[in-house]
């Protein structure tokens, strides 16, 4: 399976939801490869943080910043069991790249309707990928999310009947997030009975499920 995070907009959490899938993955025994296709590389800069600390290897961190990608990741694939790709912001070849070398695109989003405008432009690519990719599946994951606020409920909502919809398992705000980040870690390595950590293996659950 190839999951591939995308999203035009920036500032979206397209990493952390990249290396924590491929993480939470990686726990339950899953043979997981990350392809960081961000030319900001910031997926192989937490793997360098990560072994500078001296913690074990979770997943192997490959970059591909570049428009093969959709040639180079089905051959990933043959070694793993999942792939994740962390996708670049509005690059449009190596974004059209990824989609066709993806079997589900996860759209990181946040509850505003901001956001929501900003997909627009990231919808109409999966349009034009599943041209040649017709079995292409894609949902959006409501990131950064405050469940209790009237904006994420209303979001919640109105994605429910959209094309793509959303995955009901969200990611909450949690500061958890950005400081595991910055010693090489994730969310579980820190505490794998915290909110944080539950909810990613809310979500790895569902891609999972889906994609049986």
């Amino acid at each position: 399976m190839i999951v591939a995070l995308l999203n035009q907009k920036g500032g979206v959490g397209k990493t952390t939801l990249a290396l924590h899938l491929a993480g939470q993955w990686a726990r339950q025994g899953r043979r997981v490869t990350l392809i960081d296709a961000d030319p900001q590389g910031s997926a192989l800069d937490w793997s360098e943080q990560r072994s500078r600390e001296g913690l074990p290897r979770l997943f192997g961190v490959v970059g591909l910043a570049r428009d093969t990608l959709h040639r180079e990741a089905p051959e990933l694939a043959r070694h793993a069991d999942h792939v994740v790709i962390d996708g670049p912001p509005r690059v449009a070849a190596l974004m059209r790249s990824a989609l066709l070398a993806a079997d589900l695109v996860l759209i990181p989003a946040q509850p505003s309707p901001f956001d929501g405008w900003g997909s627009g432009e990231m919808l109409k690519l999966i349009v034009e990928a599943r041209i040649f990719r017709p079995e292409l599946r894609a949902r959006f994951v409501l990131n950064r999310c405050d469940a209790r606020t009237i904006i994420a409920r209303e979001t919640a909502e109105t994605l429910v009947d959209h094309d793509p919809p959303a995955f009901t398992a969200t990611i909450g705000q949690r500061v958890a997030f950005a400081d595991a980040a910055r010693t090489g870690r994730l969310v579980f390595d820190v505490d794998p009975m915290s909110a944080a950590a539950r909810e990613i293996a809310a979500l790895a659950a569902e891609v999972e499920r889906l994609m049986r």
